[in-house]
This record gives C-alpha cells, structure tokens and sequence, in this order.
C-alpha cells in the first residue's frame, strides 16, 4: 500500500478528518486516528523510506494500520475488508508488473524501459483513480445509511415507552394509546375524589370553628351541672328541714349550707361526673329534626366527596332517624375504592353499623350478610365473632352457607368459622346443617347426640349429613340402639343404599359390616336380626351389591344367617320381626 504522493503530512490529514461531518468523527475516533498517524511518521523515520515512489516496507506499514482500522471497526467491518482485499489485490499486481518490469530493464534498452515505466505508472495511477471514485462513493453512502438510523434514533424519543419498530406499528400505537386513555381516566377519577387545598383549608377552619363552640358548650355545660349540684344540695337539706319540723331557723339553715358550699368546691372532674339523666327534663323538645337533615347530609356528601371515608361512614352511621342507615349508602360505599394498602370503603361502613348498632337491636338480614362476605375478605373475623356472641347480626341461612365456604377454602380459620356457622344454623333452626357443621368440627358424638333430640329430621336428613360428612363412626352411632329405643336408621337400609349408588360411600357401608363381623357371627346375627326397619329382601340385596363389589365373604355370612333361621320362629316380637321369618329363603 502506497502514502498518496501529494501528501502533505500529518497536519493536513488532521485538516482532512476535521472536515469529516461530526457524525462519522467521534471523540475517541479523533484519537484513534492521531495515534495511528504518529505511528505512521515513527515507521517512515525508522525504515528511513522515501516519501514517494513504490516501497514494500511502506507497504507493510499501511496495511498493519489499515487492519487496525478494521478491526476497530464494527457496522462496516465486511466492506473494508472487501476495500482491503480489492486493494491488496492491486498491490500484488502492482508488485507484478514491477517485476516484470525490473526482468525487461535488464534486457530492454534504457530509453524502452523508462517508457514501460512510464506506461505502468499511467496504468497505475488510472487504476487507482477508478478504486478511489469507488471508495468515494461507497463513503457516501454510507453516510447517508449512518444519517438515516441517526433520524431514526431521535424518532425513538418521539413517543416514550415505545420503540422505533413499534413507532411504525399501528396495532401497537393503538395499544399504546388505549394505555394511555386508561392511566387519563384513572387520573380524573382519582382527581373527581380529591378536593382542593383551599376548599380543605375552608373545610378545616370550619372544623376548627365547631371545635372551638363546642369547647365552650362543653365548659358551660360542665358550669351548669356544678349549678345543679348546689341548687340540689340546697333542696335536700330544705326537704331535711321541713321533715324535721323545722327545729332549727330557716336563716341560720341557709348560713351553714352557704358556708358548706363555700368549703367544699365543685371540681370540672365532679362536674362532669354528674349523671346526665339528672337534666333529661330541662332537654328542650319539640326540635323538628327534618330541618337537621340536610345540613347532615350535605356534610356526609362533603366527606364522601373528598375521600374521607371513614368519617363519612362513622357519620352515616350515626345519621338521625338512620336515613343514611341503608342499602343505598351501603353501594355508594361498594362502588369505590380506598387507597392501596388500605381497608375498603365497604367495610369501614360496615363496621361503622356494627359499632353504633344499639344493643337491643339488630342490623337488617341484607347488611348483616353484606358485614360477613366483606369482614372474611378482610380476614376481620374476631369481628364477626363479636357481633355473633352480642347478637347484632339478623342471622339467615346464606351467612352460615358463606362462613362454611370460607371455611373449606382457608383452614386456618376453619374451625372458628364453622363454629360462626353452627351458632347461625342452629339460630335458623337448620338442623342438618347445623349437624353438618358439628361434624366438620370433629364433634361426630354431639352431632349425633343432636339429631337423635330432633324431631323434625327425616332418614333423607341423616343420609343427607352422612353422605356430606362421611365418617364410620357417625355411621356406626345412627345405626345403634340408644338406651332401649330404636337406631336413628336402620343398618339394611343404609347399607343397601349406600352401596347401590356408585357415586356415594361404598367403601362407608362395607367398613361398618366388617366392623360387625370383626365381633363375631353372632354379633352379625344379633344385628340383622334386630333390624327391625329392613324386611329379608333388602339384606337379600345387600348379600347381592356386596357379591358384586367382590365381597364374597360379606355376602355368604349374611346369606348363612338369613338360611338358619327357621320359617315358623319369631325371634323378634314386632311385627317387622315378623316379617323377617316370612320371606326366609329355602
């Protein structure tokens, strides 16, 4: 590679850089380039080279910078490879023609060798003007693409949080936009709760205001119950008197209660101590409350308004007549949202009921179940718990049916849920359900000491619990006399109809026979014997359905009892017995 022979140094190439457009021409290039040309200076001056004119070592320098100069670069790395592959190709052929010419000088004349050299240069020169009109435009080109991803690159900082390829989407402009009109509602709705600092400095003057009256209502209440302390202790000492036949002077009377009251000073703390009751009938009455209720409502819109939403619920709670105690306020609260992090507006309402709630009275069914479903969300249950044990709940069966469903979905709160449940069941006289609820609890002995006192509940009742709450032991204390009556169920029966129906607990009624063979024959027979509410042909069928189930055991022991006995014998003395040793098989 040769140095361009109307060099003019390192100066000028430094000139030829600085008119370069600055967006080819970065700072760290700017260095990477001087370097390059101090250590081309530094080679020259060590080979000691001429300037101009073909030399190898020349050649040698110029291609190790240009190979530094491709291997710094990164986008347009394969087309100086290519200009470099061009190049070298014209330096081979260059150092060719050279030697092609330095074997013709040895045989040519003088004067034909200054001609072919002469010739070669020309071709040269030609040559290389062609590879630099190339090169040339080539570099404009480039500079065009570099322009073209610069204007792309400001582009990108057209709309924020898109790239330059989703600029250009229109599915994804229309995405972006429908994100954007969501976070502007978000916003306006946000700002439709809020109100302004001077409309809240207003509102906090006039806080400040009613505060301050109150205050002063306060100390002259406080004055006047000190007044009727006196007047009172006057009137009892006058009442003393006049019993007493007035043995003393009425002046001398009124002297030493003076003087008592003088030494013995009402304190503000005495004051208020004074029942309140005491002055019920100085209250005055007749106040028409309707003239009240607007400047009440308006100031619980206020508080709404502005996102207070615990005053306003404290407030609707305490509305005169209840007119805020209701269904309609209760959605107003339900369709808006607190801040994050924070308890909802619903449930600062409903606890807002619970807590002024009289206690002789009850919340209505529908915002007793409403203070339910949200005190589980809020995982508030000491709260229900309270209200259930103090009766301010108005109970009905789709709260108990709520406390169950919350119970089989968190464990943790299981078993108080359920005991919630059971006290409102048994409120509603369901007693299945409150059965139910006994026996998710563990408590199978009190469930069944329970249904065997009702007197309302059928065998579709107890098959109904068991089939819910399957369990052998429950089964077991349904199936066996108690104390000399009769068992809740028959044992055919249940088992009959528990092992016909594929979708119930075979596996239940096949545990409860082993349980009577495990004791022996006899027990079996004893059993099957004294079941009075199932005839031959239902344990017939049970020997079947428990052949079927591959129970072939259970079905020859019931079969052996039912083949001994004879057909003229009553072994038991009703009339089911009776019936029994009538359809003996033979």
């Amino acid at each position: 590679m040769s140095e361009p022979r109307n060099s003019r140094g390192s100066s000028s190439r430094t000139e030829e850089r600085c008119s370069t457009p600055n967006i080819l021409i970065s700072e760290s290039d700017e260095r990477f380039f001087q370097s390059l040309d101090e250590f081309i200076e530094q080679e020259k001056r060590c080979l000691r080279r001429p300037e101009e004119g073909p030399d190898d070592l020349r050649y040698t320098v110029y291609r190790h910078v240009f190979n530094k100069v491709i291997g710094r670069a990164t986008t347009y790395k394969k087309l100086l490879l290519t200009i470099k592959a061009e190049y070298d190709d014209v330096i081979r052929v260059l150092q060719s023609r050279d030697d092609e010419a330095r074997a013709a000088r040895r045989t040519l004349a003088a004067s034909t060798s200054h001609v072919k050299s002469v010739i070669t240069c020309q071709r040269r020169a030609t040559h290389l003007k062609e590879r630099i009109c190339v090169i040339q435009r080539e570099t404009a080109e480039l500079q065009e693409e570099m322009k073209r991803q610069k204007s792309s690159l400001e582009q990108s900082t057209w709309i924020p949080g898109l790239t330059v390829a989703e600029s250009e989407d229109p599915e994804a402009l229309d995405g972006h936009l429908k994100h954007l009109e969501s976070q502007k509602a978000a916003l306006l709705d946000r700002k439709s709760n809020c109100v302004s600092l001077e409309v809240k400095a207003e509102l906090d003057a006039e806080l400040q205001t009613a505060k301050d009256h109150r205050d002063q209502l306060s100390t002259k209440n406080n004055q006047l119950k000190v007044l009727y302390k006196r007047l009172r202790l006057v009137s009892d000492c006058l009442s003393s008197w006049e019993g007493e036949n007035q043995q003393v002077p009425l002046e001398e009377l009124l002297g030493s209660i003076l003087e008592n009251i003088r030494q013995t000073s009402v304190t503000e703390d005495e004051g208020r101590s004074i029942d309140v009751k005491l002055f019920e009938h100085e209250e005055p009455t007749g106040v028409d409350e309707s003239k009240l209720l607007p400047d009440y409502l308006n100031k619980f819109i206020d508080l709404f308004d502005s996102a207070q939403y615990e005053e306003a619920a404290l407030l609707a709670a305490r509305s005169p007549r209840g007119v805020l105690r209701n269904l309609d306020t209760m959605e107003m609260f339900k369709r808006v949202r607190g801040p994050p992090g924070s308890l909802s507006p619903l449930f600062l309402f409903l606890e807002a009921l619970l807590v002024t709630v009289p206690d002789a009275d009850e919340l209505p069914a529908a915002l007793s179940l409403q203070l339910v479903h949200c005190s589980l969300q809020q995982g508030a249950t000491q709260l229900i718990t309270h209200a259930v044990n103090n009766n301010k709940l108005t109970f009905s069966e789709g709260m108990g049916d709520i406390l169950t469903e919350h119970a089989q979905k968190n464990p943790g709160v299981a078993d108080l849920c359920l005991a919630l449940a059971t006290t409102v069941y048994a409120a509603c006289r369901l007693d299945r359900k409150t059965a139910l609820s006994m026996c998710r609890r563990g408590f199978i002995d009190s469930a069944a000491e329970f249904m065997n006192y009702c007197q309302d509940l059928t065998a579709e009742d107890y098959m109904w619990v068991l089939y819910r709450s399957p369990s052998l032991s429950l089964l077991q204390l349904l199936t066996t006399p108690q104390q000399g009556q009769a068992a809740i169920l028959s044992v055919g029966v249940v088992c009959y109809t528990l092992l016909a129906d594929p979708q119930q607990q075979q596996q239940l009624a096949l545990q409860l026979l082993d349980s009577f063979v495990s004791k022996g024959r006899g027990v079996l027979e004893e059993m099957i014997l004294q079941d009075s509410g199932s005839s031959v042909d239902v344990w017939t069928d049970v020997a079947s359905l428990c052949s079927e189930l591959n129970r072939a055991d259970l079905s020859r022991a019931i079969l052996s009892i039912l083949l001994d006995q004879s057909g003229t014998r009553i072994l038991s003395p009703d009339m089911e017995g009776g019936r029994l040793m009538d359809h003996v098989f033979l």
